[in-house]
């Protein structure tokens, strides 16, 4: 009897040693709004979550939940990662913002990070990147390679960060082609591979020589690949699948040393609500490799051009530039505040049609 009291009280110890060890693991949860495997945006995200369950190993554990829509789904999603004991949980698609702040009210001692957003609290942190710097070297050789001069753009949502992405790579479009024309279809969706087709044919249809995207499936590269002679540019991830042609560069999302920099606050006590909004310079967005396709010339110029962002001598958004309904907005070699970037809900003067309310 006494030995199966000891060895009752030595299993029951030994739970309890292991029960404080998983305690000991940070949990990390991450809500995604499309499949890991879209090969754009989703999986960049994925590709940061495996970075951090590198870095920490043992000391972390890592959980997601994948193809979550915007609204209340993401909600209860986000709820039950807390019920579930995760100590940090990343939402990583801006109509993640008001279900973002509504669990984090509830779960107070849960740390929030929500990418693309604005609003923010004592346990919510907002990050995001400068993905309109690299429109800008997308615009440039976009511009420059175009035989019709028409570029089609592909746009989810009619938000702040997709507008800004329109203006900067017309700007610079239009800087090395005067007669460069942008059309534009909303698909109203981050991925949906047979709408996000079906765009890039219209564009295609319409005379768009050059396919810009910013939706997340690599649909609109197949459909140019089968059109022909159009070119396009890798979004969120690199897409080099369609290297040389179609695709002759990309914006690379980096989101692994952010990740990794925050599950370390956490674990070290550290974390505190922070607004972080990063590009080129500091990594947060890569320029995915120039091909062959690109002629020489082109290519040192967005090479330049890329250097001079990272090296913050240049701003993508430099006056003299107007609105669109030809105010002016931009005084000679005056740059934009980061505000008013933020919020942007206006085209740039040369773009034609209205932005969708």
């Amino acid at each position: 009897m006494k030995l199966t009291t000891l060895m009752t009280s030595a299993a029951l110890a030994l739970g309890l040693a292991s029960g404080a060890v998983a305690q000991d693991k940070t949990k990390v949860g991450f809500v995604f709004v499309g499949p890991v495997g879209d090969g754009g945006w989703t999986y960049e995200h994925n590709e940061g979550r495996l970075a951090v369950e590198e870095e920490f190993g043992d000391k972390v554990e890592t959980v997601f939940v994948e193809s979550v829509a915007e609204g209340p789904d993401s909600e209860r999603v986000m709820t039950q990662m807390a019920l579930d004991g995760a100590d940090l949980i990343f939402t990583t698609s801006f109509g993640y913002m008001d279900p973002t702040i509504n669990v984090a009210k509830k779960f107070p001692d849960v740390k929030f990070e929500h990418a693309t957003g604005y609003k923010r609290a004592d346990n919510v942190s907002t990050y995001s990147a400068r993905f309109y710097e690299g429109r800008a070297i997308q615009g440039h050789i976009a511009g420059s390679m175009t035989e019709s001069n028409i570029i089609g753009y592909i746009g989810s949502f009619p938000i702040p960060e997709v507008i800004r992405g329109i203006n900067s790579a017309y700007i610079h479009a239009k800087k090395v082609n005067p007669d460069v024309q942008f059309k534009i279809v909303w698909a109203y969706t981050w991925f949906d591979p047979a709408k996000e087709a079906d765009a890039a044919k219209v564009l295609i249809e319409q005379g768009a020589d050059v396919v810009l995207q910013h939706t997340d499936s690599t649909a609109p590269q197949a459909a140019a690949q089968e059109a022909g002679n159009v070119i396009t540019f890798g979004q969120a991830s690199d897409m080099a699948q369609y290297a040389p042609k179609p695709r002759v560069s990309s914006i690379i999302d980096n989101w692994a040393p952010y990740y990794i920099d925050r599950v370390k606050a956490v674990m070290d006590g550290t974390w505190e609500s922070q607004d972080t909004w990063d590009g080129i310079g500091p990594g947060m967005v890569g320029i995915g490799e120039i091909s062959d396709a690109v002629p020489a010339g082109v290519k040192a110029e967005a090479l330049e051009l890329k250097e001079k962002i990272a090296s913050g001598e240049y701003h993508p958004f430099t006056g003299p530039i107007n609105k669109q309904d030809g105010s002016a907005w931009l005084a000679e070699g005056e740059t934009a505040d980061d505000g008013t970037l933020a919020g942007m809900n206006f085209y740039v003067e040369g773009i034609e049609g209205t932005i969708p309310e």
